[in-house]
Order: structure tokens, then C-alpha cells, then sequence
């Protein structure tokens, strides 16, 4: 029985079945802990698409915001107060077009090129590799480079290593010094290419296992820096893209990503809206959420029988919903609005990565800023903080905390004749011996009991948050203050040794014992 018992519910193969329930048994074990939920899970992705780097992070000298250079610092402090852990960059499509000599030098000097990926605007390179470790460095986070496979070639990445990563004497570190850098960043995360069934060069499984192994050979470790190489995996259940990674290529990869959009309708032509829609659309969006447990758990599965002591993370690089756009934006920039619903998502995701935190080691929400399912929206000087930030800032709790397996049968949200698991959950004990516990109650009409056994746990007092809404469309505008944020929660007591907890309909808790 797996830890989490939230998506597997969903398929017949699991041999579980969801039963309708008030009360809801969890039992969630706290002696000696064997695996730790990484911060890097927690990681987000900015590419040039849209207005997620341009009009998002990197803005024009006119506007009237705090800024460093022309990076908005109000945005900066929203993601430090999330702790973001790291942030992924060029893209994305974008990555397998973008040629990293025509970001530096002196920006008026610097080359033009189309985006043809994303709208066919022209991208003038004025935030390249510099203003991005800059970027990286005010967050306090770790950069992940995606390097061009698609039309770049094995040379261009491996001077972009020696560029970012080499102290020593060469042409790389001359060039490097006389654009304003003297010391080396030591970029440990690099992605070999992204999408390379797609966007990244349409291959097969076995043409691009070769191309990883050339471009990885060039890719050197200097001084001070090993190299985190993350493969290109597979989209969704492309199972045997796995299997041909993991036998071809095996332990010459740190990592091998997995990308999965929650689509509301299943169909990539109407996507559906972001922010009408009924209950039946809201149910199949939350059925196709949960498929990430069903992904997550064959493709590790397959990870496990070439990787028994799992040293190759699974990293979950492009995950969230994927909506039509916002009527009368322009539809290659993917901007969409954020409701309840999307929180709902980025919670339940979320649990599922913390429960499988033996295998998932980093993960990035797409898109940090004004691109799909994003934590900040901006509009000129006036910037929003998603419900989907929300959920991240009161996650963080987990960030490189000991994952504590947790044991439930969920009772079942239906629609029709169909059900699905109404509750997930996961839990964690931090470095001071607190432990924290994130429920998702995804049911629009029916509260829960939950009554929980702590084995090898003990604990005092009990304080929460929670972010909930009286509408599941309910968003956060320009025009006041928001109306889907955290707030504090008083339904969970001590009752002698057990946690008592009342889980409103369609919300979000974070609970901490101490």
C-alpha cells in the first residue's frame, strides 16, 4: 500500500477502493524516519515566454517599482518569504532556440532573435545569463540552466559550463571577467536539453539517449562544482522513454525530468477556462490532477528496477494546470488567471511529491510570473500574489524536513458514477523536532473528521492555517485586497494521545505540533 493512498485510489489495477465515510481514520508513523522531502521539490521556472521575464522579473526603467537594475524587487521578496529553492531557466521550448553567447556582453550590443516557440516576438537578449544569476543571488535560490540540445551543439554547452564554472586561466574566464564577472557562480543544475520528443528535436527514445551521453561527456566538473545533469524524460505515460533512459543512459544522469499538465477538459484544442467553470468540469479537472500519483508511481517503478537504491531523482521540471488564456491576451503568451481550484491542485501535487520524496527529488511549477499557473500576476506598477502562492508559503514547512508516512483510506468525492479521493495528505518532522502535517479536502460540498494516531510522535499543542474560499472560481484581482489567501485555523485539538481535526469543504490546512 503506498504512502499516499491519494491517487491510487483511482485505478481499479491498485486492488483499494474509496468508501463514503464521515470520519476518516489516519494513522501516520513517526519512528526513525528514513527519507527526507527536498527543498528543491519547491522549485519554480521562469521562461521567455510571455510576460514572465519580460514585464515580470525584468521590467523597463520607466516603471514606477523598487528595482535592482531592472529586476522588480517586490516580486523578489514574495518568493524569499516561500523560501524558493530554485528557479529553472531559458525554458522550456525556448531553451532548445536559445544561443547563450547572444545574452552577455553589453545589452545595447547584444543580438535580436524571434521567439518563435512563443507568440513570434522579438526577443532582444537584454536579460541573459548574468542578469539571471543576479536574479538567482537576490533570491537566495539555486539556478537550473537548461542548455540548447535541439539547435545548439555540444561545444556551445560546454563553454557555457567552463563560462558559469571555471576559475582558472581560459579564453571562457577572460570572457567572463571582461563582462563585469570575475569570480565563477558554480551552477550545479543542468538540464541536457528539454522536451526532446518535442520541441527540443522531435527524437525517438534511443536517438536522444545518445545525444545526453555526448552532450554530457563535455559537460565537465571544475573545481568546486559537481554537476547535477538532468536528462530530458518523458511527457505523461510515455513509459518506455523511461525505460530506455534508464537502460541506456542509467547512472550518467543526476536526474531524468517528467513534465505533466493538469488539462480541466483532457483536450489540448478547448482547454477550458480558468476561471469559468462548473462542478462536473471541476471534478475532471481534479481527476486528471490526480494522475500525477499514477505517473510518478510507473515511472518509478520502471527507475527502481535499473536504480535499486535510488540515486537518480525524478524530477517533475513542468507540472500545474494549463487553461485557455484570459480573453483578448495574446494566446502564444499563456496568461490565465489563478482560483481556488488551481490551489487545490498545488496542494494535492504537492503531497503526492512528498510522498514519493524517495524518488521525487526537485520539481518546478510552471510558471512563476503571469504564465500559466502562476504565483504572481503583474499589471503595470500593480502586482497580485495567486491563491497558488499561497499554498507554497504554506508548504515550505516541509522543505528538507523528514518525510513521515502516512497510512488513510480517503472517503470519495462523485460525481455521477464516478469517484475519486475527496482527501490527500502528507507529513513531515523539521530539524527542531516539530511536525507538520498538509491536508487538501478537494470535496465542494462535505467537511471531514479526520481522527490520527501519531506513532513515535508527541506533542502539546496544535496551531493551523488555512486557505479556503466560499466559491471554488474565486480569485484574487488588481482591484483589492485578496480574497483567496491563509488565515488561521482553529478546527484540530489534542484529544489524549490522538489529533482531532475538522476539515472544512474545499480547503487547504497546514497543521503544526510542537
Amino acid at each position: 500500500m503506498k504512502k499516499l493512498l491519494v491517487a491510487s485510489l483511482l485505478s481499479a489495477a491498485t486492488g483499494l477502493q474509496v468508501f463514503a465515510q464521515s470520519e476518516v481514520a489516519v494513522s501516520i508513523n513517526g519512528v526513525d524516519p528514513k527519507y527526507t522531502i527536498s527543498r528543491h521539490i519547491y522549485g519554480h521556472f521562469s521562461e521567455h515566454l510571455g510576460r514572465c521575464i519580460y514585464d515580470g522579473f525584468w521590467v523597463g526603467d520607466s516603471l514606477n517599482v523598487p528595482k535592482q537594475d531592472r529586476i522588480r524587487m517586490d516580486i523578489v521578496d514574495a518568493l524569499k518569504r516561500i523560501q524558493i529553492p530554485n528557479l529553472r531557466w531559458p525554458g522550456g521550448c525556448f531553451a532548445d532556440e536559445y544561443h547563450w553567447r547572444d545574452g552577455i556582453g553589453p545589452r545595447m550590443q547584444r543580438p535580436t532573435m524571434v521567439n518563435t516557440n512563443w507568440g513570434g516576438v522579438t526577443e532582444d537578449n537584454s536579460f541573459g545569463t548574468h542578469e539571471f544569476l543576479e536574479l538567482c543571488g537576490l533570491l537566495k535560490c539555486e539556478p537550473y540552466i537548461s542548455a540548447n540540445v535541439g539547435s545548439g551543439t555540444v561545444e556551445e554547452m560546454a563553454k557555457w559550463v567552463e563560462y558559469l564554472n571555471f576559475g582558472g586561466i581560459s579564453p571562457m574566464t577572460n570572457l567572463r571577467k571582461q563582462n563585469g564577472r570575475a569570480e565563477p557562480w558554480k551552477v550545479s543544475f543542468w538540464g541536457v536539453g528539454n522536451e526532446s520528443w518535442g520541441c527540443g528535436g522531435n527524437m525517438t527514445a534511443e536517438r536522444y539517449a545518445d545525444e545526453y551521453k555526448r552532450y554530457a561527456t563535455y559537460a565537465r566538473d571544475y573545481e568546486g562544482t559537481r554537476l547535477k545533469k538532468i536528462a530530458c524524460g518523458p511527457s505523461d505515460g510515455n513509459y518506455n522513454w523511461t525505460e530506455v533512459m534508464m537502460k541506456n543512459v542509467g547512472r550518467q544522469m543526476w536526474g531524468l525530468s517528467l513534465h505533466y499538465y493538469t488539462i480541466p477538459t483532457g483536450n489540448w484544442g478547448k482547454k477550458g477556462s480558468a476561471t469559468a467553470f462548473d462542478e462536473q468540469e471541476y471534478f475532471n479537472t481534479m481527476k486528471n490532477c490526480l494522475q500525477m500519483e499514477e505517473f510518478v508511481s510507473r515511472h518509478s517503478a520502471i527507475m527502481d528496477r535499473y536504480d535499486i537504491n535510488k540515486n537518480v531523482a525524478l524530477v517533475v521540471d513542468e507540472w500545474g494546470i494549463w487553461t485557455d488564456v484570459e480573453p483578448g491576451t495574446n494566446p502564444g503568451f499563456l496568461y490565465q488567471q489563478n482560483s481556488l481550484r488551481d490551489a487545490l491542485i498545488a496542494g494535492t501535487t504537492l503531497n503526492i511529491f512528498n510522498n514519493h520524496a524517495d524518488r521525487v527529488k526537485m520539481a518546478n511549477l510552471a510558471q512563476t510570473i503571469n504564465v500559466l499557473q502562476a504565483l504572481i500576476l503583474t499589471q503595470k506598477e500593480k502586482m497580485l500574489l495567486t491563491p497558488t502562492y499561497y499554498v507554497f508559503d504554506l508548504f515550505k514547512v516541509h522543505q528538507d524536513a523528514k518525510l513521515l508516512p502516512v497510512s488513510f483510506t480517503s472517503p470519495g468525492y462523485t460525481s455521477g458514477d464516478k469517484k475519486i479521493p475527496a482527501l490527500n495528505m502528507s507529513a513531515s518532522k523539521d530539524s527542531t523536532g516539530k511536525v507538520h502535517i498538509t491536508l487538501v479536502n478537494i470535496d465542494p460540498e462535505n467537511k471531514w473528521k479526520i481522527s490520527t494516531s501519531l506513532m513515535g510522535v508527541k506533542f502539546s499543542t496544535v496551531t493551523g492555517q488555512i486557505l479556503t474560499s466560499s466559491r471554488l472560481t474565486d480569485i484574487n484581482t488588481f482591484d483589492g485586497p485578496p480574497k483567496v489567501k491563509n488565515s488561521n485555523f482553529s478546527g484540530a485539538k489534542k484529544q489524549g494521545d490522538q489529533l482531532v481535526v475538522e476539515i472544512p469543504a474545499q480547503s487547504i490546512v497546514m497543521l503544526e505540533l510542537k
